[in-house]
């Protein structure tokens, strides 16, 4: 089962949106298969494709960290792993010159590092944390499970 996606461009240097959705969908299913995510069937997800200079706000704002980042989640409801979701999801904030610097640095294509970012972003949703090290494990077995379904590399290999 698919969420229906929201998907929003609002600054950076995005690709057109029916290029996106063609990394977003796979990525998404990708989780919620990898996962075994358990949501309904009217579930909603949102994307927010945004610059640094945005994502640095949101950040500011919502977590007082007063820098760019990557990925941020804002889970529609506080649910643990396992758990069935609330139809909506939640938000997915994705920072394109954050992803691209990453994706250079890693010597990875941009859609792969965008696919984690992706992924990374709605295990947060479900409830999936990396605050310590034990968690952190299972998260990132979870997102090498779900990339390797669209053909990602483990991001974690290096």
């Amino acid at each position: 089962m698919s969420p229906r996606i929201e998907l929003s461009v609002n600054a950076g240097d995005w690709p057109q949106e029916a290029q996106l959705l063609e990394t977003v969908r796979p990525a998404v299913n990708a989780a919620i298969r990898a996962g075994g995510l358990r949501l309904p069937d009217d579930a909603e997800l949102s994307l927010l494709f945004t610059d640094d200079a945005e994502m640095r706000e949101i950040n500011r704002q919502w977590r007082g960290v007063d820098k760019p980042t990557n990925v941020l989640s804002f889970p529609g409801s506080e649910i643990s792993p396992g758990e069935m979701a609330e139809p909506m999801l939640g938000d997915v904030v994705l920072a394109q010159e954050t992803i691209a610097r990453e994706a250079e640095l890693e010597g990875k294509r941009f859609e792969h590092h965008l696919s984690h970012m992706i992924v990374h972003g709605i295990f947060h949703l479900f409830g999936y944390d990396h605050v310590d090290d034990s968690d952190a494990l299972v998260m990132e077995d979870l997102e090498r499970a779900a990339l390797a379904l669209v053909g990602v590399d483990d991001p974690y290999s290096n």
